[in-house]
Order: structure tokens, then C-alpha cells, then sequence
């Protein structure tokens, strides 16, 4: 897996400043502020993303979907658990995808055969077949919070649409 330390490190801050994420680099050897997963994970507190140069540039990428993708009230209250749906999760592993096809060293094709080996798990077996066959709900979703556009271009823009709680189905049908 391709790790933040043996890519160009100041593309990723750039393309992360855009959304207003500041990325930190933690000493190695040291524990990562805000890792959901631990280890060498990436991890989120506030506006600031945590990586060591061991970490896995899909977990940077991954953890700055979900900022991109939450509601302005978790994202103000960020830390560590990024919390969301179901299809908030599918929107984030997508726009992960998107967002490392800004980055030329990196690609999609790259980061998606790196999300593989890491052990993300889709129906289709792969992500690259989930991408490109599986995906619908989640581009919809990008595309509902103007996260991306029609073509799959990204906005450069934050979700700023609130959390909608889920509406329970009566008993009795009504």
C-alpha cells in the first residue's frame, strides 16, 4: 500500500487545504491524534487530519471524505468517530476514489487496488467493480450534496446540508 511518505506530501495538503483540512504529519513512532483504527491510521480532530509517514494514503484520503461528507454539526464537533449513514460511509469511500484522481501521483486505479489490499470489502468483490457498477447510490448522494457533478468532477465544495433522522415506519402501516 502506498504510504503518505513515499508520495508527494505537499499535493495532498494542497488538495486537502481546499476543504479546509489542515494536514499534520506525526512524528513516526508516535500515536496519531483522533485514529478511529489506531496504528498508522489516519485520524480526524476538528479541521485537522493526522498522519505519520506510514499511513496509508487511502486511510488520509478516506478520513478527509468523511469531513467532506458529514453535516456541519458533526463536523464541528469532530473528533475522532466521523459517524454518518450507511450511505454516507459508500459517498465517502467514492469520493476517496475522486479525490485520488486529483492527485497524479496517486490516481484512482492506485488507490483503489490499495483500498483492496487493505481489506475494504464490496458485493462485487473488488473496488474497482463497486466503482464502476455498484456505486450509483453513492455518486447520487455526492452529487445531491454538490460534493461532485454529473460528470464525477468535485466541487471543492463541503456538505452543508443538516443530518435528516430516519422516520420509523408506524405499525400499523399509517
Amino acid at each position: 500500500m502506498l504510504a503518505l511518505g513515499a508520495t508527494d506530501g505537499d499535493a495532498l495538503a494542497q488538495l486537502l487545504a481546499r476543504y479546509g483540512l489542515i494536514l499534520r504529519r506525526v512524528t513516526d513512532g508516535d500515536c496519531i491524534p483522533g485514529s478511529y483504527w489506531g496504528a498508522s491510521e489516519a485520524g480526524l480532530r476538528g479541521r485537522e487530519l493526522y498522519a505519520r509517514a506510514d499511513t496509508p494514503v487511502h486511510s488520509v484520503l478516506h478520513e478527509a471524505s468523511h469531513f467532506i461528507c458529514m453535516s456541519p454539526a458533526r463536523r464541528a464537533g469532530l473528533e475522532r468517530d466521523a459517524g454518518g449513514t450507511d450511505l454516507e460511509e459508500a459517498a465517502a469511500c467514492y469520493l476517496q476514489i475522486l479525490l485520488a484522481g486529483e492527485l497524479a501521483a496517486i490516481g484512482r486505479a492506485r488507490l483503489m487496488n490499495d483500498m483492496d489490499t487493505w481489506g475494504y470489502s464490496f458485493r462485487l468483490g473488488s473496488t474497482r467493480v463497486w466503482f464502476e457498477q455498484d456505486a450509483a447510490d453513492a455518486r447520487h448522494w455526492l452529487l445531491l450534496h454538490g460534493i461532485a457533478d454529473e460528470e464525477n468532477r468535485l466541487t471543492g465544495t463541503l456538505r452543508v446540508a443538516p443530518d435528516v433522522p430516519a422516520v420509523a415506519a408506524s405499525v400499523d402501516g399509517c
